[in-house]
C-alpha cells in the first residue's frame, strides 16, 4: 500500500503563485509513476502532470503547460508542483495520485488540497 498526503494548497490572488506538496509513504519502492489531478465543483477531474518516479520524465496538460512544473525528491518521498501565474479558473481540489509499477491506472490518491484563486 502506498498513503499519499497533500498539501500547500490556500488561496491566492490571480497572477500569483503557490507550491503544492505530495508525500507519499508505505511501499514507495512499488510507484511507476505520479501526478497531479484536479477537480472544480460540477467538472470532472481533469489530469494535470505526470512525472515517472525513476527518470523524472514529465507530461502536461495543455491548459497548464508552461504555467505549472511537476518535479520530485525521491529522498524525501515528495512529489511538488508548483503553479504559477494562476488564475481564478484554477480554482479547484487538487488531487496527487500514485501508479503501481504493475498497475494500468492510478490505483493510489490522495485526500486533496483546495486551492482557490480569486480575481
Amino acid at each position: 500500500q502506498v498513503q499519499l498526503v497533500e498539501s500547500g494548497g490556500g488561496l491566492v490572488q490571480a497572477g500569483g503563485s503557490l507550491r503544492l506538496s505530495c508525500a507519499a509513504s508505505g511501499r514507495t519502492f512499488s510507484i511507476n509513476t505520479m501526478a497531479w489531478f484536479r477537480q472544480a465543483p460540477g467538472k470532472e477531474r481533469e489530469f494535470l502532470a505526470v512525472i515517472s518516479w525513476s527518470g523524472g520524465n514529465t507530461a502536461y496538460a495543455d491548459s497548464v503547460k508552461g504555467r505549472f512544473t511537476i518535479s520530485r525528491d525521491n529522498a524525501k518521498n515528495t512529489v511538488y508542483l508548483q503553479m504559477n501565474s494562476l488564475k481564478p479558473e484554477d480554482t479547484a481540489v487538487y488531487y496527487c495520485a500514485a501508479q503501481h509499477v504493475s498497475a494500468a491506472n492510478y490505483g493510489y490518491w490522495g485526500q486533496g488540497t483546495q486551492v482557490t484563486v480569486s480575481s
